[in-house]
């Protein structure tokens, strides 16, 4: 099913989704990678704030290439997302609704996910030119130091991404081995 969603990601969004929903997300959404979820990491478990309000809020796996003149960003295709796992059950703890990437998650992130009610969207690999179409503005926020890993927050239209682990573990991913 075709869903058209705007952000905020809100709990009622996101319960209304469904592992195997084509979704199209216009509105602000942030980027981090590794680096990125690393020093965020670290920086709550020492209590401190963190330069991005986690809520309600989608985070993509992305550190894109360098915009040409005229674009507004560079390739913005999913990196894979399971280097982020060990990081995840705390932003999602803390109000993160929502993740694009590519790839598996573990047990511990699904079983985070359902708990807080969040979402995880895949994003196709490999066409990250035709994504950046889609993302609007782009403005580093925070990290600048870190280059393209820093964070930064994009304004998409019409986002289009795949509900692959929904708000109660339904997985894409096992469910299409399943039919096999």
């Amino acid at each position: 099913m075709d869903q058209y969603i705007n952000t905020p990601l809100t709990t009622d969004k996101v319960e209304s989704l469904k592992a195997g929903d084509y979704v199209y997300i216009t509105g602000t959404i942030y980027t981090a990678r590794d680096a990125a979820h690393e020093r965020m990491y670290q920086m709550m478990n020492e209590g401190n704030s963190i330069p991005i309000n986690l809520n309600d809020n989608i985070i993509y796996y992305l550190g894109p290439t360098p915009e040409k003149e005229g674009q507004v960003i560079g390739s913005a295709g999913p990196t894979t997302s399971s280097r982020m796992d060990k990081y995840t059950p705390l932003l999602l703890d803390n109000g993160l609704k929502g993740m694009i990437g590519k790839g598996k998650r573990s047990k511990e992130v699904i079983a985070s996910m359902i708990k807080n009610k969040a979402v995880y969207f895949a994003a196709v690999g490999g066409a990250g030119a035709l994504l950046s179409k889609k993302i609007k503005a782009s403005k580093v926020i925070a990290y600048d130091d870190l280059g393209t890993e820093a964070i930064r927050e994009l304004y998409v239209e019409n986002f289009p991404v795949i509900v692959v682990i929904d708000s109660r573990g339904n997985n894409l991913y096992e469910i299409v081995l399943q039919s096999y």
